[in-house]
């Protein structure tokens, strides 16, 4: 199945897009893919700069997920189309941590009905970028939307799966509450919503204490975060008698690599229920 034409035959798409909303004659950089060359813009790195002043269209997060990047992709819109695909997100929906005062949770992907909403936003950008595409990237977007209905409806039935004391996700840092709101499972992140700061001692043992006192027999590694505070705690219940072992390592800030499952948004997606799942259930 063809896509519609890009707008020139070096079509570029920079941020976090869906491909399946743009179509394969795009050049689509995903989340991780760009923040990995975005961090050396901080550097002035002409090659990256160039990168993204040669992109037809910029997609990115916002909510400050991007941190000071954001102001590069405010200066940039001034000169080429550039969207944040939160940004219509009803902020009634937002979660706002007392850490981050004045500021949202950013990890609203991890809600699937809302990110929905994300990728409607993806799809008008797209249109308004190339109006003679509309009827394709509408169809494209329609039928990603129905694939997140039906993931959205199987994470539900998966968690439910778990029995209600045991239904308790824990991780390095706070990136799951928007998954926790949406599919009723508790969350508790070791080192709250920034991965910037160290978890205190007090923040370690008041997990350690909920770990033995409720029985809770896994804990979770992210893939963008060091393991050494999950560690603590594994020690921290051996010596109170609780035995906690690594449940799996979930993505969180970043998905997995480009070819694999875990590389597209559904993917990743799956593979964190289905390590949760197994491991409490």
């Amino acid at each position: 199945m063809e896509p519609p034409s890009a707008p020139n035959p070096e079509g570029r798409v920079g941020g976090a897009a869906p491909s399946s909303a743009v179509g394969p004659a795009d050049e689509v950089l995903t989340v991780g893919e760009l923040d990995r060359r975005l961090k050396r813009l901080l550097e002035s790195s002409t090659g990256d700069v160039r990168l993204l002043s040669e992109a037809d269209l910029i997609l990115y997060n916002g909510l400050n997920l991007e941190g000071k990047m954001g102001d590069l992709f405010v200066r940039m819109a001034r000169s080429r189309p550039t969207a944040a695909v939160t940004e219509r997100i009803d902020e009634k929906l937002l979660r706002e941590p007392p850490e981050f005062a004045g500021h949202f949770d950013p990890h609203v992907w991890f809600d699937v009905e809302m990110w929905s909403g994300a990728v409607e936003r993806i799809r008008d950008a797209l249109i308004e970028l190339d109006p003679d595409g509309r009827s394709e990237y509408e169809r494209r977007t329609k039928d990603y939307l129905e694939e997140l209905y039906e993931l959205n409806e199987w994470i539900s039935e998966q968690i439910a799966a778990i029995p209600a004391e045991s239904r308790v996700l824990i991780t390095a840092h706070d990136a799951f509450g928007y998954f926790g709101r949406a599919y009723d499972i508790e969350v508790r992140g070791l080192q709250g919503i920034s991965t910037e700061s160290e978890p205190s001692l007090k923040d370690v043992n008041d997990l350690v204490d909920l770990l033995v006192s409720r029985r809770i027999k896994a804990v979770f590694v992210e893939s963008s975060v060091p393991r050494k505070s999950i560690e603590a705690l594994i020690e921290g219940c051996r010596a109170r008698g609780h035995e906690v072992r690594v449940g799996g390592e979930l993505f969180s800030d970043a998905m997995g690599r480009a070819g694999t499952p875990e590389g597209t948004y559904v993917g990743m997606v799956r593979h964190n229920v289905e390590t949760i799942v197994n491991a409490l259930k």
